[in-house]
């Protein structure tokens, strides 16, 4: 079992991680004592502290029904596989066209709010994402209606 230790420790050692000088996490933690002759280790507990303290509920609730929207979503795409397979056809093919823009828009989403820094770029960054997912939604069903839909392309594939 690994141990994890506060950061806040190394905080008053001189080592000053960025962000985590403060952080607490919210499951009992195996905690460095200074004293070891006395009590070498021991259990505390404390909370995460990842917002800061001017945030309100209501941006934590949108943040929570965010969540549970992408995991839906996740378990709905897994769905969606069976059914494209057993039962072919527009309503299927839409909705996994939507399914999965909506998908790839959440995920590149998160991946621009790691790396991407800056009002401007960030703005940028959000513009391209939401021009690139409507493109590819468009796309989509361009393809469904035009063409064989996405079902029946990919069971072509497979015949391949």
């Amino acid at each position: 079992m690994a141990s994890l230790i506060r950061l806040s420790t190394f905080c008053q050692r001189g080592i000053r991680p960025v962000h985590f000088c403060n952080t607490h996490l919210s499951r009992g933690l195996v905690a460095h004592q200074k004293n070891r002759d006395v009590e070498p280790f021991r259990l505390t507990a404390g909370r995460i502290h990842g917002t800061s303290s001017h945030s309100t509920v209501s941006s934590s609730r949108a943040a929570s029904k965010h969540w549970t929207g992408e995991r839906v979503l996740s378990i709905a795409l897994l769905g969606m596989a069976p059914a494209a397979y057993f039962c072919p056809g527009p309503l299927v093919d839409y909705s996994i066209a939507a399914a999965l823009t909506l998908h790839g828009h959440w995920g590149i989403g998160q991946v621009l709010t790691d790396y991407v820094h800056g009002d401007a770029k960030v703005k940028l960054a959000k513009a391209g994402v939401l021009l690139l997912s409507t493109t590819t939604f468009f796309g989509l069903c361009y393809f469904n209606y035009h063409d064989v839909g996405l079902c029946k392309a990919v069971a072509m594939l497979w015949q391949i």
